[in-house]
């Protein structure tokens, strides 16, 4: 027994050494081939973002110099395009426009959400004309923001079919609560079938064995939605709220279009960013669009890591014990129909 003992380490140590060189010239051809696409992201993804920063730090411009001369081109001005945004009559607009963004991402997202989720259940289900709901549901998404805008601005017209309807007249266009108003009815029947679309696609992998046992329990409508189908679409749920709370706090199109510029009540801060940049204010305009990009990025961070949003899908269940915990995963999906009897 003593001899058997080193032949079955030297084994091991090949087959190790031979699982170690697999492993290494895996990542290197993975590394070739991801290249061009790390590349074209870097082109346009990163190379953007530094500039955004450089140009945030300079002021460009026609001046005068110490000693009365006219002087062109950008100059360095350090923090002092950041430090103006939160001082002065700057900062009552920074504020408000930074107020209205977190406004629109959280009513419209709300609503978009609870519209998004009746679709999603009533596309999922089977009756006659199933095909034609859906692609009726789907439609707004389809259009262009700006399309969609115009087509808002239409029936918000003082003579419009939405003062018609309501049978007053009402000046959506002006700068108000109306405004406002016009804004989230008009995003969140553009993109709620956005998320109907992805909780859809989610409410089609849960098995339909689980809802039978959740019947031959007892459940009711409510429990079985609670307790099995909103936990297991949880996953593409957490996602499309959370593209839209991204694309949401970038909003500008249907805004600008929809009620225009300048006005207090709508104005975002891409609104802002913007109108600095068409007045060739371009220091503060990349000021602007920092900011709002680490306001983003801040809120995509607290939304992963406080709600759990699994934006990277199935790479954790490729890593070493990913399959217990789809093992375990399994359990857990059908833990709500077993626990349901002892719920009621």
């Amino acid at each position: 027994m003593s001899e058997s003992a080193p032949v079955n380490n030297r084994s091991e140590t090949k087959a190790s050494k031979r699982i170690t060189s697999f492993n290494e010239g895996t990542g290197r051809l993975a590394a070739v081939l991801l290249s061009p696409t790390l590349i074209v992201l870097a082109l346009v993804v990163l190379y953007p973002i530094v500039s955004a920063l450089r140009e945030s730090l300079y002021t460009s411009g026609t001046k005068l110099d110490e000693n009365g001369f006219v002087v062109k081109g950008s100059t360095f001005v350090g923090l002092d395009n950041y430090s103006a945004i939160f001082s002065g009559e700057t900062a009552d607009r920074f504020w408000n426009a930074f107020y209205n963004t977190t406004f629109f991402t959280v009513v419209c997202v709300v609503l978009e959400t609870v519209l998004g989720v009746a679709m999603a259940l009533i596309m999922h289900k089977a009756f006659k004309g199933r095909s034609v709901v859906r692609a009726a549901i789907l439609v707004p998404w389809a259009i262009p923001t700006v399309v969609s805008a115009l087509l808002w601005k239409w029936i918000f017209q003082a003579d419009g079919i939405a003062n018609t309807l309501i049978g007053s007249q009402i000046l959506w266009s002006t700068d108000g609560w109306q405004a406002k108003l016009s804004i989230i009815i008009a995003d969140t029947w553009k993109t709620a079938p956005f998320i109907g679309l992805l909780v859809l696609a989610g409410l089609q992998t849960i098995p339909a064995e689980v809802y039978e046992a959740a019947k031959v329990d007892g459940a009711s409508v409510m429990q079985t939605f609670r307790r099995i189908t909103l936990p297991l679409v949880k996953p593409a749920l957490l996602v499309a709220v959370l593209f839209r709370i991204l694309d949401t706090l970038r909003i500008f199109d249907l805004p600008f279009v929809l009620v225009g510029p300048h006005k207090p009540s709508v104005e975002t801060l891409s609104m802002l960013g913007y109108d600095e940049a068409f007045n060739t204010r371009y220091g503060p305009a990349a000021a602007y669009a920092t900011v709002l990009f680490l306001y983003v990025a801040a809120t995509a961070y607290v939304f992963v890591k406080v709600l759990g949003a699994d934006v990277i899908g199935e790479a954790r269940a490729r890593k070493p014990g990913g399959g217990s915990r789809r093992r375990r995963r399994g359990v857990v999906a059908a833990g709500p129909a077993a626990s349901l009897a002892g719920g009621q």
